[in-house]
Protein backbone atom coordinates (compact mmCIF):
# COMPACT_ATOMS: atom_id res chain seq x y z
CA UNK A 1 0.00 0.00 0.00
CA UNK A 2 3.00 2.18 0.42
CA UNK A 3 3.99 1.66 -3.02
CA UNK A 4 0.21 2.50 -4.19
CA UNK A 5 0.28 5.95 -2.21
CA UNK A 6 3.89 7.43 -3.40
CA UNK A 7 2.69 6.63 -7.18
CA UNK A 8 -0.96 8.24 -6.57
CA UNK A 9 1.50 11.46 -5.14
CA UNK A 10 2.99 11.54 -7.89
CA UNK A 11 0.17 11.24 -10.57
CA UNK A 12 -1.87 13.13 -8.93
CA UNK A 13 -0.31 16.99 -10.71
CA UNK A 14 -1.91 19.87 -9.89
CA UNK A 15 -4.99 22.49 -10.91
CA UNK A 16 -6.87 21.40 -13.89
CA UNK A 17 -4.87 18.74 -15.40
CA UNK A 18 -5.71 16.81 -12.25
CA UNK A 19 -9.08 17.49 -12.12
CA UNK A 20 -9.17 15.62 -15.95
CA UNK A 21 -6.86 13.02 -15.26
CA UNK A 22 -8.93 10.10 -16.17
CA UNK A 23 -8.59 11.52 -19.83
CA UNK A 24 -5.36 10.10 -20.13
CA UNK A 25 -7.21 7.42 -21.03
CA UNK A 26 -7.77 6.69 -24.14
CA UNK A 27 -10.95 4.63 -24.43
CA UNK A 28 -12.48 7.03 -21.65
CA UNK A 29 -11.28 10.35 -23.82
CA UNK A 30 -13.47 8.70 -26.59
CA UNK A 31 -16.10 8.22 -24.87
CA UNK A 32 -15.92 11.79 -22.83
CA UNK A 33 -15.83 13.09 -25.99
CA UNK A 34 -18.60 11.36 -28.24
CA UNK A 35 -21.22 11.17 -25.13
CA UNK A 36 -20.62 15.03 -24.44
CA UNK A 37 -22.03 15.23 -27.83
CA UNK A 38 -24.76 12.94 -27.67
CA UNK A 39 -25.95 14.18 -24.12
CA UNK A 40 -26.86 17.52 -25.73
CA UNK A 41 -29.34 15.53 -27.79
CA UNK A 42 -30.49 13.81 -24.97
CA UNK A 43 -31.37 16.32 -23.09
CA UNK A 44 -32.62 18.56 -25.87
CA UNK A 45 -35.59 15.64 -26.72
CA UNK A 46 -36.14 15.40 -23.14
CA UNK A 47 -37.64 19.70 -22.51
CA UNK A 48 -39.21 18.63 -26.17
CA UNK A 49 -40.62 15.85 -25.10
CA UNK A 50 -42.04 17.47 -21.30
CA UNK A 51 -42.97 20.52 -23.83
CA UNK A 52 -44.42 18.36 -26.36
CA UNK A 53 -46.98 16.28 -24.36
CA UNK A 54 -47.95 19.26 -22.05
CA UNK A 55 -48.58 21.25 -25.65
CA UNK A 56 -50.98 18.28 -26.83
CA UNK A 57 -53.00 17.45 -23.52
CA UNK A 58 -52.50 20.68 -20.66
CA UNK A 59 -52.31 18.06 -18.35
CA UNK A 60 -50.10 17.60 -15.53
CA UNK A 61 -51.11 13.83 -14.98
CA UNK A 62 -50.22 12.97 -18.45
CA UNK A 63 -46.96 14.78 -17.98
CA UNK A 64 -46.74 11.96 -15.11
CA UNK A 65 -47.79 9.41 -17.07
CA UNK A 66 -45.08 9.68 -19.52
CA UNK A 67 -42.30 10.18 -17.07
CA UNK A 68 -43.93 6.90 -15.64
CA UNK A 69 -43.87 4.89 -19.04
CA UNK A 70 -40.18 5.90 -19.34
CA UNK A 71 -38.72 5.27 -15.93
CA UNK A 72 -40.92 1.73 -14.86
CA UNK A 73 -38.65 -0.62 -16.66
CA UNK A 74 -35.72 0.22 -15.01
CA UNK A 75 -37.71 -0.60 -11.61
CA UNK A 76 -39.24 -3.80 -13.30
CA UNK A 77 -35.72 -5.25 -15.25
CA UNK A 78 -33.02 -3.49 -13.95
CA UNK A 79 -32.12 -6.08 -11.48
CA UNK A 80 -31.82 -8.64 -14.51
CA UNK A 81 -30.09 -6.18 -16.75
CA UNK A 82 -27.44 -6.08 -13.89
CA UNK A 83 -26.98 -9.49 -13.94
CA UNK A 84 -26.24 -9.44 -17.82
CA UNK A 85 -24.38 -6.90 -17.85
CA UNK A 86 -21.83 -9.00 -15.07
CA UNK A 87 -21.89 -11.84 -17.40
CA UNK A 88 -21.91 -10.17 -21.18
CA UNK A 89 -19.54 -8.30 -23.23
CA UNK A 90 -20.19 -4.76 -21.92
CA UNK A 91 -18.79 -2.63 -24.96
CA UNK A 92 -21.19 -4.76 -27.36
CA UNK A 93 -24.13 -3.99 -24.86
CA UNK A 94 -23.53 -0.13 -25.03
CA UNK A 95 -23.54 -0.14 -28.84
CA UNK A 96 -26.55 -2.01 -28.88
CA UNK A 97 -28.46 0.16 -26.37
CA UNK A 98 -27.07 3.85 -28.23
CA UNK A 99 -28.08 2.63 -31.83
CA UNK A 100 -31.63 1.37 -30.07
CA UNK A 101 -31.99 5.10 -28.70
CA UNK A 102 -30.88 6.64 -31.84
CA UNK A 103 -33.68 4.97 -33.65
CA UNK A 104 -36.09 5.97 -31.18
CA UNK A 105 -35.71 9.64 -31.68
CA UNK A 106 -35.95 9.61 -35.10
CA UNK A 107 -39.18 7.69 -34.82
CA UNK A 108 -40.45 10.55 -32.73
CA UNK A 109 -38.97 13.20 -35.06
CA UNK A 110 -40.70 11.67 -38.06
CA UNK A 111 -43.89 11.47 -36.04
CA UNK A 112 -43.50 15.21 -35.43
CA UNK A 113 -42.06 16.65 -38.02
CA UNK A 114 -45.28 15.33 -40.80
CA UNK A 115 -47.68 16.34 -37.48
CA UNK A 116 -48.61 12.67 -36.99
CA UNK A 117 -47.45 12.60 -33.45
CA UNK A 118 -50.00 11.84 -30.84
CA UNK A 119 -50.08 11.12 -26.92
CA UNK A 120 -49.71 7.39 -27.51
CA UNK A 121 -47.22 7.42 -29.88
CA UNK A 122 -44.76 9.30 -27.27
CA UNK A 123 -46.20 6.76 -24.23
CA UNK A 124 -44.94 3.63 -26.60
CA UNK A 125 -42.35 5.17 -27.46
CA UNK A 126 -41.27 6.10 -23.92
CA UNK A 127 -41.90 2.53 -22.83
CA UNK A 128 -38.97 1.43 -25.29
CA UNK A 129 -36.34 3.87 -24.54
CA UNK A 130 -37.16 2.68 -20.84
CA UNK A 131 -36.67 -0.61 -21.50
CA UNK A 132 -33.15 0.58 -23.51
CA UNK A 133 -31.70 2.36 -20.57
CA UNK A 134 -33.05 0.32 -17.74
CA UNK A 135 -29.84 -1.80 -19.92
CA UNK A 136 -27.71 0.94 -20.62
CA UNK A 137 -27.73 2.51 -17.01
CA UNK A 138 -26.04 -0.44 -15.66
CA UNK A 139 -23.52 -0.98 -18.28
CA UNK A 140 -22.41 2.31 -18.64
CA UNK A 141 -21.91 2.26 -15.17
CA UNK A 142 -19.89 -0.90 -14.95
CA UNK A 143 -18.26 0.11 -18.37
CA UNK A 144 -16.44 2.60 -16.57
CA UNK A 145 -13.36 0.98 -15.28
CA UNK A 146 -13.03 -0.96 -18.35
CA UNK A 147 -12.63 2.41 -20.42
CA UNK A 148 -10.27 3.81 -17.39
CA UNK A 149 -6.80 2.13 -17.88
CA UNK A 150 -5.23 3.65 -14.17
CA UNK A 151 -8.31 2.41 -11.87
CA UNK A 152 -6.44 5.37 -9.55
CA UNK A 153 -8.14 7.52 -12.07
CA UNK A 154 -11.86 5.73 -11.53
CA UNK A 155 -13.27 8.17 -8.78
CA UNK A 156 -12.45 11.23 -11.76
CA UNK A 157 -13.87 9.44 -14.01
CA UNK A 158 -17.09 9.12 -12.34
CA UNK A 159 -17.24 12.86 -11.35
CA UNK A 160 -16.32 13.90 -15.09
CA UNK A 161 -18.73 11.76 -15.92
CA UNK A 162 -21.13 14.20 -14.20
CA UNK A 163 -19.83 17.10 -15.29
CA UNK A 164 -20.25 15.58 -18.95
CA UNK A 165 -23.87 15.12 -17.91
CA UNK A 166 -24.86 18.65 -16.35
CA UNK A 167 -22.45 20.28 -19.00
CA UNK A 168 -24.92 18.88 -21.80
CA UNK A 169 -27.88 19.96 -19.09
CA UNK A 170 -27.13 23.20 -19.30
CA UNK A 171 -26.58 23.65 -22.93
CA UNK A 172 -29.22 20.78 -24.27
CA UNK A 173 -32.33 22.82 -22.64
CA UNK A 174 -31.82 26.25 -23.65
CA UNK A 175 -30.68 25.38 -27.46
CA UNK A 176 -33.83 23.60 -27.20
CA UNK A 177 -36.40 26.29 -25.58
CA UNK A 178 -34.99 28.54 -28.62
CA UNK A 179 -35.94 25.82 -31.25
CA UNK A 180 -38.96 24.73 -30.22
CA UNK A 181 -40.23 28.43 -29.94
CA UNK A 182 -38.50 29.10 -33.24
CA UNK A 183 -40.03 25.77 -35.09
CA UNK A 184 -41.04 22.52 -34.17
CA UNK A 185 -40.26 19.75 -31.30
CA UNK A 186 -39.42 17.30 -34.22
CA UNK A 187 -36.12 19.45 -35.14
CA UNK A 188 -35.17 18.36 -31.16
CA UNK A 189 -35.67 14.88 -31.93
CA UNK A 190 -33.69 14.95 -35.28
CA UNK A 191 -30.26 16.61 -34.15
CA UNK A 192 -30.88 13.98 -30.97
CA UNK A 193 -31.11 10.87 -33.51
CA UNK A 194 -27.64 12.81 -35.19
CA UNK A 195 -26.11 13.01 -32.18
CA UNK A 196 -26.20 9.63 -31.06
CA UNK A 197 -23.62 8.99 -34.14
CA UNK A 198 -20.89 10.37 -32.03
CA UNK A 199 -21.00 7.97 -29.31
CA UNK A 200 -21.11 5.27 -31.48
CA UNK A 201 -18.48 5.93 -33.26
CA UNK A 202 -16.64 6.42 -29.99
CA UNK A 203 -17.38 2.94 -29.19
CA UNK A 204 -16.16 1.43 -32.51
CA UNK A 205 -13.13 3.47 -31.99
CA UNK A 206 -11.73 1.86 -28.77
CA UNK A 207 -9.70 -0.45 -28.15
CA UNK A 208 -11.01 -3.38 -25.50
CA UNK A 209 -9.16 -5.89 -23.91
CA UNK A 210 -10.74 -9.20 -24.52
CA UNK A 211 -13.27 -9.86 -21.55
CA UNK A 212 -12.90 -13.33 -19.50
CA UNK A 213 -15.42 -15.89 -21.30
CA UNK A 214 -18.43 -16.60 -18.20
CA UNK A 215 -20.37 -19.62 -17.43
CA UNK A 216 -23.16 -19.56 -19.54
CA UNK A 217 -26.26 -17.72 -18.76
CA UNK A 218 -29.20 -19.93 -18.19
CA UNK A 219 -31.98 -19.16 -16.34
CA UNK A 220 -31.04 -20.99 -13.13
CA UNK A 221 -27.88 -18.82 -12.82
CA UNK A 222 -29.57 -15.79 -13.66
CA UNK A 223 -31.88 -15.82 -10.67
CA UNK A 224 -28.73 -17.63 -8.84
CA UNK A 225 -26.63 -14.34 -9.99
CA UNK A 226 -29.77 -12.11 -8.89
CA UNK A 227 -30.21 -13.66 -5.50
CA UNK A 228 -26.26 -13.21 -4.56
CA UNK A 229 -26.42 -9.33 -5.97
CA UNK A 230 -29.79 -8.52 -3.49
CA UNK A 231 -28.12 -10.25 -0.69
CA UNK A 232 -24.96 -8.22 -1.32
CA UNK A 233 -26.48 -4.69 -1.25
CA UNK A 234 -29.11 -5.64 1.39
CA UNK A 235 -26.48 -6.74 4.07
CA UNK A 236 -24.30 -4.34 3.76
CA UNK A 237 -25.43 -1.46 5.55
CA UNK A 238 -23.19 1.02 3.81
CA UNK A 239 -24.70 0.42 0.86
CA UNK A 240 -28.11 -0.10 2.24
CA UNK A 241 -28.63 3.11 3.27
CA UNK A 242 -26.92 4.99 0.16
CA UNK A 243 -29.65 2.91 -1.78
CA UNK A 244 -32.39 3.82 0.01
CA UNK A 245 -31.89 7.86 0.36
CA UNK A 246 -31.32 7.70 -3.74
CA UNK A 247 -35.14 5.93 -3.28
CA UNK A 248 -36.35 8.57 -1.34
CA UNK A 249 -34.61 11.16 -3.37
CA UNK A 250 -35.84 10.02 -6.48
CA UNK A 251 -39.72 9.13 -5.18
CA UNK A 252 -39.93 12.44 -4.02
CA UNK A 253 -37.90 15.21 -5.25
CA UNK A 254 -36.62 14.42 -8.64
CA UNK A 255 -40.58 14.05 -9.79
CA UNK A 256 -40.06 18.28 -10.28
CA UNK A 257 -38.73 17.95 -13.34
CA UNK A 258 -41.87 16.08 -14.70
CA UNK A 259 -43.84 19.07 -13.35
CA UNK A 260 -41.67 21.88 -14.58
CA UNK A 261 -43.60 22.86 -17.80
CA UNK A 262 -46.19 23.92 -15.98
CA UNK A 263 -44.34 25.84 -13.47
CA UNK A 264 -42.77 27.46 -16.93
CA UNK A 265 -46.24 28.52 -18.85
CA UNK A 266 -48.77 28.34 -15.59
CA UNK A 267 -46.77 29.56 -12.36
CA UNK A 268 -43.94 31.86 -14.29
CA UNK A 269 -46.38 32.75 -17.10
CA UNK A 270 -43.55 31.92 -19.74
CA UNK A 271 -43.15 29.47 -22.74
CA UNK A 272 -40.76 27.07 -23.84
CA UNK A 273 -37.72 29.50 -23.43
CA UNK A 274 -38.77 29.61 -19.98
CA UNK A 275 -38.30 26.22 -19.51
CA UNK A 276 -34.90 25.96 -21.01
CA UNK A 277 -33.87 28.49 -18.92
CA UNK A 278 -35.44 26.88 -15.97
CA UNK A 279 -33.20 23.63 -16.66
CA UNK A 280 -30.45 25.16 -17.93
CA UNK A 281 -30.21 26.78 -14.45
CA UNK A 282 -30.14 23.23 -13.28
CA UNK A 283 -27.68 22.50 -15.20
CA UNK A 284 -25.19 24.97 -13.59
CA UNK A 285 -25.74 24.09 -9.94
CA UNK A 286 -24.91 20.41 -11.68
CA UNK A 287 -21.93 21.37 -13.22
CA UNK A 288 -20.39 23.40 -10.46
CA UNK A 289 -21.10 20.81 -8.40
CA UNK A 290 -19.30 18.11 -10.45
CA UNK A 291 -16.44 20.14 -11.02
CA UNK A 292 -16.07 20.72 -7.57
CA UNK A 293 -16.45 16.90 -6.86
CA UNK A 294 -13.62 16.02 -9.91
CA UNK A 295 -11.15 18.35 -8.52
CA UNK A 296 -11.43 16.68 -4.79
CA UNK A 297 -8.36 14.46 -3.55
CA UNK A 298 -9.77 11.89 -1.03
CA UNK A 299 -13.02 10.24 -0.67
CA UNK A 300 -13.11 10.93 3.13
CA UNK A 301 -15.74 13.29 4.06
CA UNK A 302 -17.93 12.33 1.15
CA UNK A 303 -20.51 10.58 3.24
CA UNK A 304 -20.87 13.50 5.87
CA UNK A 305 -21.70 15.27 2.65
CA UNK A 306 -24.49 13.36 1.40
CA UNK A 307 -27.18 14.13 3.90
CA UNK A 308 -26.42 18.01 3.83
CA UNK A 309 -26.93 17.48 -0.04
CA UNK A 310 -29.97 16.00 0.25
CA UNK A 311 -31.32 18.11 2.63
CA UNK A 312 -30.13 21.43 0.54
CA UNK A 313 -31.78 19.96 -2.44
CA UNK A 314 -35.47 20.05 -0.75
CA UNK A 315 -35.07 23.33 0.78
CA UNK A 316 -34.44 25.04 -2.58
CA UNK A 317 -37.55 22.92 -4.27
CA UNK A 318 -39.63 23.98 -1.47
CA UNK A 319 -38.42 27.50 -1.82
CA UNK A 320 -38.74 27.64 -5.72
CA UNK A 321 -42.56 26.18 -5.07
CA UNK A 322 -43.01 29.29 -3.74
CA UNK A 323 -41.57 31.77 -5.99
CA UNK A 324 -43.47 33.62 -8.62
CA UNK A 325 -40.88 35.40 -10.64
CA UNK A 326 -38.56 33.88 -13.00
CA UNK A 327 -35.07 36.00 -11.19
CA UNK A 328 -35.47 34.33 -7.71
CA UNK A 329 -36.35 31.04 -9.44
CA UNK A 330 -33.04 30.69 -11.56
CA UNK A 331 -30.77 30.81 -8.44
CA UNK A 332 -32.98 28.48 -6.87
CA UNK A 333 -32.94 25.65 -9.14
CA UNK A 334 -29.29 26.69 -9.56
CA UNK A 335 -28.83 25.34 -5.53
CA UNK A 336 -31.13 22.43 -6.56
CA UNK A 337 -28.91 20.92 -9.37
CA UNK A 338 -25.89 21.59 -7.08
CA UNK A 339 -27.06 20.41 -4.37
CA UNK A 340 -28.85 16.99 -6.50
CA UNK A 341 -26.12 16.57 -7.82
CA UNK A 342 -23.64 16.61 -4.94
CA UNK A 343 -25.46 13.88 -3.35
CA UNK A 344 -25.92 11.57 -6.03
CA UNK A 345 -21.99 11.51 -7.49
CA UNK A 346 -20.44 11.47 -3.48
CA UNK A 347 -23.18 8.15 -3.35
CA UNK A 348 -22.32 6.79 -7.03
CA UNK A 349 -18.38 7.39 -5.84
CA UNK A 350 -18.56 5.88 -2.39
CA UNK A 351 -20.47 2.75 -3.69
CA UNK A 352 -17.90 2.26 -6.74
CA UNK A 353 -15.21 2.30 -4.39
CA UNK A 354 -16.54 -0.38 -1.79
CA UNK A 355 -17.94 -2.87 -4.35
CA UNK A 356 -16.35 -6.05 -5.90
CA UNK A 357 -15.92 -5.90 -9.54
CA UNK A 358 -17.39 -8.88 -10.40
CA UNK A 359 -20.65 -7.72 -8.41
CA UNK A 360 -20.35 -4.59 -10.32
CA UNK A 361 -22.86 -4.57 -13.01
CA UNK A 362 -25.43 -5.92 -10.63
CA UNK A 363 -25.05 -3.46 -7.62
CA UNK A 364 -24.91 -0.68 -10.73
CA UNK A 365 -28.55 -1.72 -11.17
CA UNK A 366 -29.43 -1.44 -8.26
CA UNK A 367 -27.92 2.13 -8.05
CA UNK A 368 -29.99 3.17 -11.57
CA UNK A 369 -33.19 1.21 -10.03
CA UNK A 370 -32.72 3.24 -6.41
CA UNK A 371 -32.78 6.58 -8.71
CA UNK A 372 -34.39 6.13 -11.88
CA UNK A 373 -36.69 2.96 -10.86
CA UNK A 374 -38.14 4.98 -8.33
CA UNK A 375 -38.66 7.72 -10.84
CA UNK A 376 -41.64 6.92 -12.37
CA UNK A 377 -43.50 6.01 -9.15
CA UNK A 378 -42.56 9.59 -8.45
CA UNK A 379 -43.77 11.16 -11.81
CA UNK A 380 -47.39 9.17 -11.36
CA UNK A 381 -47.34 10.56 -7.96
CA UNK A 382 -45.91 14.20 -8.69
CA UNK A 383 -48.82 14.44 -11.87
CA UNK A 384 -51.50 12.90 -9.74
CA UNK A 385 -50.80 15.39 -6.73
CA UNK A 386 -49.99 18.13 -8.46
CA UNK A 387 -53.17 17.69 -10.91
CA UNK A 388 -55.52 17.98 -7.47
CA UNK A 389 -53.43 20.65 -5.34
CA UNK A 390 -51.45 22.24 -7.79
CA UNK A 391 -47.76 22.12 -9.07
CA UNK A 392 -46.14 24.30 -6.26
CA UNK A 393 -48.07 21.91 -3.15
CA UNK A 394 -46.62 18.96 -4.43
CA UNK A 395 -43.05 20.21 -4.64
CA UNK A 396 -43.36 21.64 -1.34
CA UNK A 397 -44.06 18.15 0.04
CA UNK A 398 -41.58 16.24 -2.24
CA UNK A 399 -38.57 18.62 -0.98
CA UNK A 400 -40.02 18.56 2.81
CA UNK A 401 -39.46 14.61 1.88
CA UNK A 402 -35.84 15.21 0.54
CA UNK A 403 -34.98 17.24 4.08
CA UNK A 404 -36.25 14.56 6.22
CA UNK A 405 -34.72 11.68 4.50
CA UNK A 406 -31.29 13.08 4.37
CA UNK A 407 -31.85 14.09 8.12
CA UNK A 408 -32.11 10.28 8.42
CA UNK A 409 -29.10 9.36 6.39
CA UNK A 410 -27.27 11.20 8.76
CA UNK A 411 -28.26 9.19 11.60
CA UNK A 412 -26.67 6.19 10.09
CA UNK A 413 -23.69 7.95 9.35
CA UNK A 414 -21.59 6.20 12.06
CA UNK A 415 -22.33 3.25 11.41
CA UNK A 416 -21.48 3.54 7.64
CA UNK A 417 -18.27 4.84 8.83
CA UNK A 418 -17.63 1.80 11.29
CA UNK A 419 -18.29 -0.66 8.45
CA UNK A 420 -16.34 1.73 5.30
CA UNK A 421 -13.27 2.56 7.02
CA UNK A 422 -11.26 -0.87 7.34
CA UNK A 423 -12.03 -1.07 3.52
CA UNK A 424 -10.85 2.23 3.16
CA UNK A 425 -7.62 0.96 5.71
CA UNK A 426 -7.31 -2.51 2.88
CA UNK A 427 -7.09 0.18 -0.02
CA UNK A 428 -4.65 2.69 1.97
CA UNK A 429 -6.93 5.58 1.81
CA UNK A 430 -6.76 5.12 5.58
CA UNK A 431 -4.83 6.92 7.74
CA UNK A 432 -3.37 8.98 4.69
CA UNK A 433 -6.05 11.01 3.30
CA UNK A 434 -3.67 12.20 0.62
CA UNK A 435 -3.97 9.03 -1.71
CA UNK A 436 -8.02 10.12 -2.03
CA UNK A 437 -10.24 9.23 -4.72
CA UNK A 438 -7.85 8.21 -6.93
CA UNK A 439 -6.21 5.51 -4.79
CA UNK A 440 -9.95 4.41 -4.02
CA UNK A 441 -10.44 3.34 -6.79
CA UNK A 442 -8.51 0.13 -5.94
CA UNK A 443 -11.51 -2.51 -5.55
CA UNK A 444 -12.33 -4.58 -2.78
CA UNK A 445 -15.12 -6.92 -1.33
CA UNK A 446 -17.02 -5.84 1.62
CA UNK A 447 -18.57 -8.38 4.04
CA UNK A 448 -21.20 -10.30 2.94
CA UNK A 449 -22.95 -10.50 5.88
Amino acid sequence: MGNLSTNTTKQAGSGWTFAIRALRSRNYRLFFGGQSISLIGTWMTRIAQAWLVYRLTGSAFLLGVIGFAGQIPTFLIGPFAGVWVDRLNRHRVLVLTQTLSMLQSFALAALTLTHRITFWDILWLSLFQGVVNAVDMPGRQAFVVQMVENRSDLGNAIALNSSMVNAARLVGPSIAGLIIAASNEGVCFLIDGISYSAVILSLLMMHIAPQVARSKTTEARVLHDLREGWTYVSRFHPIRSILILLALISLFGMPYTVLMPVFASQVLHGGPHTLGFLMGATGVGALLAAMRLAARKTVLGLGRTIPYAAGLFGIALMLFASSRVIWISLPLMLVAGYAMITQLASSNTILQTIVSDEKRGRVMSFYSMAFTGMAPFGSLLAGTVASRIGAPGMLRIGGGVCVLAGIWFATQLKQVRELIHPIYRDLGILPEVATGIQSAATLSTPPEG
